[in-house]
């Protein structure tokens, strides 16, 4: 049986830990009993965690809600998702890919993580990624190179 595997950037997935549009079709594709492969650039998991520190930096989150926010981030970090690594092949195509593409700095970084990973799984005949990511750009971008996307914002 072939296990669907999933990039989530961090607009992905920051869905599970702050109630939103998305939050309940995201919870469903992590879900541990949906047996899908949930991966993340190593970059996504500063990201996810910088996301509800913000959030209490602004007052917006108590410090008992950020707390149990990030504690759980991380013992998803650790047990559902699968980093994958950066290194110097992948900040060197990052930065061809903000040459092509409409991107921030971290997300050429997602971009190219999830494209490292598409070609891994391809070569190994094995079915593409689904890459998801709720920024506009950033899924412009990951089609334009090629890849199925999915926007959680669209699954209401």
């Amino acid at each position: 049986m072939i296990v669907p595997v999933y990039f989530f950037d961090s607009s992905a997935v920051v869905k599970r830990y702050t109630f939103e549009a998305g939050t309940v079709w995201v919870n469903s594709i992590c879900d541990p009993a949906a047996g899908n492969i949930i991966m993340l650039s190593q970059i996504g998991l500063v990201e996810v965690a910088a996301a509800p520190a913000a959030k209490h930096r602004a007052g917006a989150l108590s410090i008992e809600d950020y707390e149990q926010t990030l504690a759980g981030f991380i013992t998803d970090a650790h047990q559902q998702y699968s980093p994958v690594a950066v290194d110097a092949a992948l900040i060197d195509l990052a930065v061809a890919l903000t040459r092509r593409q409409k991107l921030r700095g971290c997300d050429a970084i997602q971009l190219a993580s999830a494209l490292s990973l598409n070609a891994s799984l391809t070569s190994q005949d094995l079915p593409p990624l689904a890459f998801v990511t709720a920024d506009a750009d950033l899924l412009a971008a990951a089609a334009a190179e090629g890849l199925a996307t999915d926007n959680p914002n669209s699954h209401l």
